[in-house]
């Protein structure tokens, strides 16, 4: 169907199949893939009354190209991309809403983990610009295993002038930066706030960090210099969850 879009992957088409039936269009099989996953997929495909199709796993390869599919695909329709105005829209109906931002991450796996951390931390949208950054892929949709249908991806034109309107609605920025002297867990993460990481190269750029309220570290106690981008997403949004669960309580029978 015109517009339609093939995502692939387990994670993905069951996440679909659970969350969104109605837009799955078609689910394609691998002829030899007759494991208990399969079984699954198949089974929420009829139960959905979504059509499904055995083929062999060279032409499913074919047409998946590069990306690996782990023998399953499916044609979905689209969700309508969010505008900028929708983000702000969907600010009003938080208290303490949790935004992430990707200032020029360019690889489509790093893309989907982040987005993935995003879901399991309750972030409203993840934010990023429109030029030299990757975009939603089926690569970027596998990795994110289903968190690319429940959280909002944001495309802006000018990233530093987003996180200016963000200031301005009462979020306060908060960027990472491997050499930054203000450890994470040492700023309040609890209210309204846009976490924002850099590229996988050259990090946060000199626009981007002139817009953030703190420059935060996160722990590396090894020898490497810096941490990839989606392992410090997911630590920095986990140090603003564990913050915003409040004091840690001692575990029953201590």
């Amino acid at each position: 169907m015109a517009g339609a879009e093939r995502v692939y992957g387990w994670h993905a088409v069951r996440a679909l199949l659970l969350r969104s039936a109605a837009r799955v269009q078609r689910v394609w099989l691998a002829q030899d893939r007759r494991d208990a996953r399969a079984e699954e997929i198949e089974r929420l495909a009829v139960e959905a009354k979504r059509p499904i199709e055995r083929i062999p796993a060279a032409r499913l390869g074919q047409m998946a190209g590069e990306v690996a599919h782990q023998g399953v695909m499916a044609e979905i329709e689209p969700l309508p991309p969010w505008r900028e105005d929708d983000l702000y829209a969907a600010l009003r109906d938080h208290a303490a809403p949790l935004l992430l931002a990707l200032d020029g991450v360019q690889d489509p796996h790093n893309l989907g983990a982040c987005l993935r951390s995003a879901d399991a931390c309750g972030v409203v949208a993840l934010i990023v610009p429109r030029d030299r950054a990757a975009t939603l892929n089926p690569a970027a949709r596998k990795v994110a295993a289903g968190a690319a249908e429940s959280t909002p991806v944001v495309t802006v034109t000018n990233l530093a002038r987003t996180l200016g309107l963000l200031k301005e609605s009462g979020l306060w920025i908060v960027g990472a930066d491997a050499a930054a002297a203000l450890p994470a867990q040492s700023v309040d993460l609890t209210g309204p706030r846009c976490l924002v990481l850099g590229s996988e190269g050259r990090g946060l750029r000199e626009l981007t960090r002139r817009h953030c309220d703190w420059l935060v570290s996160l722990p590396n106690l090894g020898a490497v210099e810096s941490l990839n981008v989606s392992v410090a997403a997911g630590m920095l949004l986990y140090e603003a969850v564990r913050q915003r669960a409040g004091p840690a309580r001692a575990p029953p029978g201590a």
